[in-house]
């Protein structure tokens, strides 16, 4: 077993991906030598660089810091998404330098401290921001592993004391098996991962084992609905936390939390979409659980949480024309998306431009994709981001557009995005997708805003 107290030097291969950077932030603050490599300069390896973090874009072993190349107090933290074949990898793994997966060093971490973890296919990474942003401002001595970058910090990391360990517990390649949990929620158990699984009867099995780590002393929060036992969350449902009398006032909901021990009343919630307001939930049900006052400082907290990067993210709300940003790569997502867009903008024409995320996802819920798409009055699709993947014959954006049944409808590439989504009279324009989708938005606000 490794002891992080004796670690001096930890360097992250893929030190760019959302969880690993906020792993790299936790040791920096910590008074780590830390370091990484990725593959390409992003604005979150900027952010890196900028607070002193060493990052290395060649995976040739004379790129890595000469101090990170002795064995004794260094650590190499990785990624399951690095290909087996590169270069660094193979160095470290030949001289036999302790390798641990980022959620075995989440593990490490939180080992012995109060380890609060959500996990879901979807809402998890809102979710787990939510709850961290609740304990903060509830005084509690809190840390935070952020799947995303939370608005109200501009970070994935809070850090305001190490006696409660807040983390999102991933279920890609089993990760979340690493953690201890005293507290934990799943806030869904769709079918995704099948490269991994294989099966959603294997999913859901290990969503199951992962609930089971969890002592007898603790607590289980689950979707109502979902087949696991634990103390239920819903919406205007039998659920043990139910949220009720819900109404929306200028993008706003309002509502009363039912619990087990009575009513509190009058929470307001700026995110927008019931699978937010049900994020919400959960992340209340786990700080009253953790102990956090129930009263009006609670409330307040929640009001203020102004949300997660590109999880329903407004880049222009006027009148005229709105412009949103989601992270949404899975049916489900997207269905959720949907369902908030014509809540907050009901009547309105909305254009949805889509980058499908992995091949192996695309061709396992292209049935429910083409469903899902299908309900937006345009769309516009762009190529499969294909990730860790090599292409998979006969799966393509082309083989995904001829599903799709609605009247408007374009495939496009990137180079062709701004232009046709100016062609569009669509008021609402919903950008949607987990690969580099996501560095399209900004470009293309600044040519919306012009041309107005």
């Amino acid at each position: 077993m490794i002891e992080l107290n004796h670690i001096k030097n930890i360097y992250f291969i893929g030190i760019g991906g959302i969880g690993m950077s906020a792993l790299a932030r936790y040791f920096k603050f910590q008074g780590k030598n830390v370091a990484g490599y990725d593959k390409t300069s992003t604005p979150l390896t900027r952010t890196l660089e900028s607070e002193g973090i060493q990052v290395v874009y060649d995976e040739a072993v004379t790129s890595i810091p000469e101090s990170f190349t002795h064995l004794e107090g260094t650590l190499v933290v990785y990624t399951p998404a690095i290909p087996k074949e590169h270069k660094q990898w193979l160095y470290f793994i030949s001289r036999e330098f302790p390798l641990k997966k980022r959620a075995e060093v989440l593990g490490l971490i939180s080992k012995g401290k109060n380890t609060l973890a959500v996990a879901g296919t979807h809402g998890k990474t809102t979710t787990t921001a939510i709850l961290g942003h609740l304990l903060k401002e509830t005084g509690a001595p809190v840390t935070g592993f952020l799947g995303g970058i939370s608005e109200d910090i501009q970070s994935n990391l809070i850090l305001k004391g190490d006696e409660v360990i807040v983390v999102e517990a991933d279920e890609f390649d089993r990760s979340f098996m690493q953690l201890a949990p005293n507290i934990a929620a799943i806030t869904s158990m769709d079918a995704d991962h099948l490269d991994i699984y294989g099966e959603k009867e294997e999913l859901e099995k290990t969503f199951r084992d992962f609930a089971a780590l969890i002592p007898e002393s603790g607590t289980l929060f689950v979707k109502n609905g979902l087949p696991i036992a634990g103390i239920t969350l819903g919406i205007e449902d039998d659920a043990d936390y139910a949220a009720t009398d819900i109404r929306i006032e200028k993008g706003t909901y309002h509502f009363n939390l039912r619990t087990p021990n009575g009513i509190i009343k009058n929470l307001k919630f700026n995110l927008p979409g019931k699978h937010n307001l049900l994020n919400a939930i959960t992340a209340l049900a786990m700080a009253i659980q953790y102990g956090s006052p129930t009263d009006e400082q609670l409330a307040r907290a929640l009001y203020s949480f102004k949300g997660v990067r590109r999880r329903f993210t407004y880049k222009i709300k006027t009148d005229e024309l709105v412009l949103i940003d989601d992270y949404a790569h899975h049916p489900a997502e997207i269905e959720a998306v949907h369902q908030a867009v014509r809540e907050m903008h009901p009547g309105k024409k909305v254009l949805a431009v889509f980058q499908p995320h992995l091949f192996s996802r695309t061709r396992d819920f292209g049935d429910d994709f083409a469903k899902s798409l299908a309900k937006f009055d345009e769309l516009l699709l762009l190529d499969i981001y294909p990730a860790r993947e090599q292409p998979i014959e006969g799966i393509d954006s082309v083989w995904l557009f001829d599903q799709i049944k609605m009247n408007s409808k374009q495939l496009i590439t990137k180079e062709q995005l701004s232009e046709e989504v100016k062609k569009s009279d669509a008021s609402v324009i919903v950008m949607m997708g987990a690969g580099d989708i996501g560095e399209e938005v900004e470009p293309l606000k600044n040519i919306l805003l012009n041309e107005k």
